[in-house]
């Protein structure tokens, strides 16, 4: 958990809540939650079909979103305005509309509870928490900004949201959900909880679950190419390319790219260190001390110039993915040539 966030929640689950929230980032996972979790304890379920409104921003604009919020609640302590997707807003970008917002985020009605969650869409700038505007949500009320995590910590957010729901889970399986499904909280949630519907009481979610569940092929995933290429097993390796070639749709190559690369740029952080203990590789590369031992024994299969040359072999795999260099190569040949270059 963020702690940001976390500290948010507990706010809202104790009913310290504030007139204003204007919630942003491009994590909707973490927004979404937020926004539910208000909606849990603003407003009695009794009262909520007179005094909650939720709306998207697609479908409504800043006048209509301030009409709801400046009501009196019908028979109620209170009311719940909830917009989300506020990006979304028509006009939202427009000055006129901003110092709307503005102006009633520094003179927000008592009785209502506002929240705004504005998503950053891709290719789009974030929200500018500099602007008079947004500065006000903070000044009345709770403005927090959420970044989307970075890899290296969604195997340890796998692990943490698992706990959450009382589940124990290895480090292997957090590694390879985190591996197969990437930085998508919404959808490594959902996964999560359709394995969490589908075990024992007690019983640990393995790698051997996230295989059969989730359906991930238990002899050909990354983790088994990556250990194919350190045992330097040709036949293997060759397997596995052979089987990502016929399910490209389950098995795209910018991912298993991208999980090469940090495979081997962690080597790399092995071979530089001084502390060659898992305690001390643990925290250097970001990983479970569970996994420090494969990354040693990489490091001791091959030299630092063999670990660079595989790396730049990466990049040009990389590189012809995007239809350079050689543009009528498939991401199957693309892939068997980085293999062979890795193994020989």
């Amino acid at each position: 958990m963020i702690p940001a966030v976390d500290a948010l929640l507990k706010d809202i689950r104790n009913k310290r809540i504030a007139p204003v929230y204007l919630i942003h980032g491009d994590e909707p996972f973490y927004l979404d939650r937020i926004a539910e979790e208000l909606e849990k304890v603003a407003v009695p379920v009794a009262e909520r079909g007179f005094n909650q409104f939720v709306l998207f921003g697609k479908d409504t604009d800043a006048g209509a979103v301030l009409n709801y919020a400046r009501r009196y609640p019908f028979m109620a302590e209170r009311q719940l305005v909830l917009v989300k997707e506020a990006q979304q807003m028509n006009g939202i970008n427009d000055k006129s509309t901003q110092t709307l917002f503005e102006d009633y985020a520094l003179n927000p009605l008592s009785s209502t509870i506002l929240m705004l969650c504005y998503v950053r869409e891709d290719g789009k700038p974030a929200l500018d928490e500099r602007k008079a505007w947004v500065k006000a949500f903070g000044a009345k009320g709770k403005l927090l900004g959420i970044k989307k995590l970075y890899d290296n910590k969604i195997p340890d957010w796998v692990g943490e949201y698992c706990r959450e729901q009382g589940a124990k889970v290895s480090p292997k399986a957090c590694q390879l959900l985190a591996d197969h499904i990437g930085n998508d909280l919404k959808r490594l949630a959902g996964e999560i909880d359709k394995i969490l519907i589908n075990l024992h009481v007690g019983e640990e979610i393995s790698a051997a679950t996230v295989e059969r569940l989730v359906g991930i092929s238990k002899e050909y995933n990354v983790f088994e190419l990556q250990k194919a290429l350190v045992q330097r097993d040709v036949v293997k390796a060759n397997q596995i390319v052979d089987y990502f070639g016929r399910n490209p749709k389950d098995n795209p190559l910018v991912v298993i790219l991208a999980q090469l690369f940090g495979y081997f740029s962690k080597v790399i952080l092995v071979q530089a260190s001084k502390d060659q203990t898992d305690k001390g590789l643990a925290p250097l590369l970001g990983v479970n001390p569970f996994f420090v031992k494969d990354y040693l024994t990489a490091a001791r299969t091959f030299p630092l110039p063999k670990v660079a040359s595989i790396i730049n072999a990466i990049r040009r795999a990389d590189a012809r993915s995007k239809g350079i260099d050689s543009p009528t190569m498939n991401e199957s040949d693309i892939l068997r040539e980085l293999v062979f270059e890795v193994l020989h």
